[in-house]
């Protein structure tokens, strides 16, 4: 019976070892295998910055616009490689919008009293800003003016920045990051530069085939272009939910944006607004 027992506590004593063996270096080492092959997914890395992006998000849902503005800038610069990054950029750009378009004051906004004479293209040049924006901010159905009427305008500064390869167009306000508008389609001349600086060229409207008017009662449900001063180069609109037809075939070359994101960009813009298109 004694050898039967030392049998017993050998293979007790070398049968551990053995599976003591596999499960922590063998099985180990196969697993760091697998995962070096891509077989098993890596151990996924907790997001820290997910509480302070809910955080942001929630201040814009209860309509504290400055301070979700506030927030959302301070985490793009504290997460350049975070998860939520360009999330949080999109909608600091809607955040941006929905302050710019506000009749609300706030800290980037004068007020501008009407005089007599006053004609609302004379006004956007003199206050550095566009007709359209004025109306948009202000709630205006028309370009009519009245005396004495009070009005908040905005006095941006903005320039375009075109990532091809990135199929981006961003708009920069006083050397600030605002909005970022995605390319759904891209068309542009075989050979181009790895850098061009042109500038806004033309604002075209389009309704039913033909060119309308600023002001004409037309040109608010018109579909919008921004035409670049570089031949090849047009920012076009797609049909969307605002404009579910096109009025205008799309041109042989240009970036195509939706149709509400084309008439908002076409707002903010003129023909002194400077573009920089990159790959």
């Amino acid at each position: 019976m004694k050898w039967l027992f030392a049998l017993l506590l050998a293979l007790a004593i070398f049968g551990g070892a053995a599976y003591f063996a596999y499960n922590v270096l063998f099985k180990q080492e196969i697993a760091v295998q697998k995962e070096q092959r891509g077989e098993i997914p890596a151990t996924p890395v907790p997001d820290l910055s997910l509480p302070e992006f809910q955080e942001a998000a929630k201040l814009r849902q209860e309509g504290n616009l400055v301070e979700a503005r506030n927030a959302l800038f301070a985490f793009i610069q504290k997460y350049p490689n975070g998860q939520h990054f360009e999330e949080a950029k999109d909608l600091l750009g809607a955040v941006n919008i929905d302050i710019l378009f506000s009749p609300l004051p706030s800290p980037e906004k004068k007020e501008y009293i009407v005089k007599k004479g006053d004609v609302i293209a004379r006004v956007a040049q003199k206050m550095k800003s566009t007709p359209e924006l004025i109306m948009r901010t202000n709630n205006m159905n028309g370009t009519m003016l009245h005396i004495g009427e009070r009005l908040l305008i905005s006095n941006p500064d903005f320039s375009l920045f075109i990532q091809t390869k990135q199929k981006l167009i961003v708009l920069i306000n006083h050397g600030q990051f605002f909005k970022q508008y995605h390319v759904q389609e891209m068309k542009l001349p075989p050979k181009q530069p790895p850098r061009i600086n042109t500038k806004v060229a033309e604002i075209l409207a389009w309704k039913n085939g033909k060119r309308v008017g600023f002001g004409t009662r037309e040109y608010q449900t018109s579909m919008r272009w921004i035409r670049l001063a570089n031949a090849g180069y047009t920012i076009y609109a797609i049909p969307d939910a605002s404009h579910p037809s096109s009025d205008q075939p799309p041109p042989p070359l240009g970036l195509g944006i939706s149709a509400s994101e084309a008439e908002e960009l076409s707002s903010l813009v003129n023909g002194k607004t400077p573009v920089t298109i990159t790959e």
